[in-house]
């Protein structure tokens, strides 16, 4: 039985990759669901968004994606929630990128991982970097489904449409069977005070539908996702009354489809 794996991707840095994975994770994880997060991303973000501690390269995806891996992955518990562990990221991931383009499979290195050391997660999360590089070839090749985190400006607006042209050509090349499905684009960061967002916002539904994408409610924007990630817990976990966090509802109630199709 295949496993759900979700790589959030966009090919631009700031968008909200790392505040979707969290918060994704842990409403997923919420409903009795166990989530793997795997950061892709050199910067890696999820250790201030998990509030964990920096790993040494060798407890990191830097191992999961070297020559010798054997299976042996290490997880660390986030938010002391049994349902969500994480694979940290590491700088060296850089190094590890520049060593796949050369390597037999090497962009299918982390596709061959998860199904030759397969995790005992019902959700893989892929938070990827901003570069359309090695490494979210990587997780292209690797993922069941794509999440696109928007944000609301003319530039992230045209990045998104040139991202989903980069998934299909990509997923033509590497010869992807059956191609990863982009499950929707998740506007990200809106503030309804913001003339300029809410204009984007309105041009989202016919640009979504050009491209037979789903457009998943927005996400507002807080300074107390902010704070909640200064404080390494995700909103739920520091303000849980705050009404942000039921932006996350109807993204985590697909995937929980998507994990019991499965």
């Amino acid at each position: 039985m295949s496993q759900t794996v979700i790589a959030v991707l966009a090919n631009a840095g700031g968008v909200g990759k790392s505040t979707l994975s969290v918060h994704l994770a842990y409403e997923v994880s919420r409903r009795k669901f166990k989530v793997a997060l795997l950061d892709l991303d050199p910067q890696r973000s999820l250790d201030v968004f998990c509030g964990l501690e920096s790993a040494e390269a060798e407890n990191t995806m830097v191992k999961v994606l070297s020559k010798d891996f054997t299976g042996d992955w290490i997880l660390a518990s986030a938010w002391n929630e049994p349902r969500i562990e994480v694979c940290q990221g590491h700088p060296f991931l850089a190094e590890i990128a520049n060593e796949l383009v050369i390597r037999k499979r090497g962009e299918y290195t982390l596709a061959d991982r998860l199904q030759k050391y397969r995790l005992p997660h019902d959700l893989v999360i892929l938070d990827c970097p901003a570069t359309l590089g090695m490494l979210n070839v990587n997780a292209l090749a690797a993922a069941t489904h794509i999440l696109v985190p928007i944000q609301l400006e003319m530039k992230a607006i045209s990045g998104s449409a040139e991202l989903v042209e980069w998934c299909m050509n990509s997923s033509e090349e590497l010869q992807l069977a059956p191609k990863p499905q982009i499950l929707g684009f998740v506007p990200s960061m809106y503030d309804e005070t913001v003339a300029m967002h809410r204009q984007y916002h309105s041009q989202l539904p016919e640009i979504a539908l050009q491209l037979d994408i789903k457009l998943y409610p927005k996400i507002r924007s807080s300074n107390e996702f902010k704070n909640a990630s200064a404080h390494g817990l995700p909103l739920h976990k520091y303000r849980n009354k705050h009404p942000a966090c039921k932006d996350f509802k109807q993204i985590a109630d697909d995937v929980i489809q998507l994990i019991k199709n499965k």
